[in-house]
């Protein structure tokens, strides 16, 4: 795991509370906003974690990629992202991105507002 405290990569998911579902990722560069396609920037990004609301220590409900798996599964359109944004397509990078990305990952239940 890379250092956190030297992640040039900032992830805020904009929606809390009860209606997680109706935020969207905004995501930076070292201070530089990165714009995502609708696909990536509307929804989870499938990172590993326990999301249940109920359970938030089960490991029975964690879901999602860990590291390396997600960095192979989306690998592709992370680097279009990067090289779109003059980023090092580097593992550091990468893995950077997943985990600013996965301090503010959410699931569909995350917060039981639909529950």
């Amino acid at each position: 795991m890379t250092d956190v405290a030297a992640n040039p990569f900032t992830a805020k998911w904009s929606a809390s509370g009860t209606n997680l579902c109706l935020g969207q990722w905004e995501i930076s560069y070292l201070g530089k906003p990165l714009e995502l396609d609708a696909e990536h920037r509307e929804h989870d990004m499938g990172t590993h974690a326990i999301y249940s609301f109920i359970f938030p220590d089960d490991e029975m409900y964690a879901e999602g990629l860990p590291e390396d798996e997600w960095i192979v599964a989306n690998l592709d359109w992370l680097t279009h992202l990067f090289i779109a944004n003059d980023i090092p397509t580097d593992e550091a990078n990468f893995r950077f991105f997943y985990q600013a990305v996965n301090r503010q990952d959410w699931r569909c239940g995350s917060c039981g507002g639909c529950i």
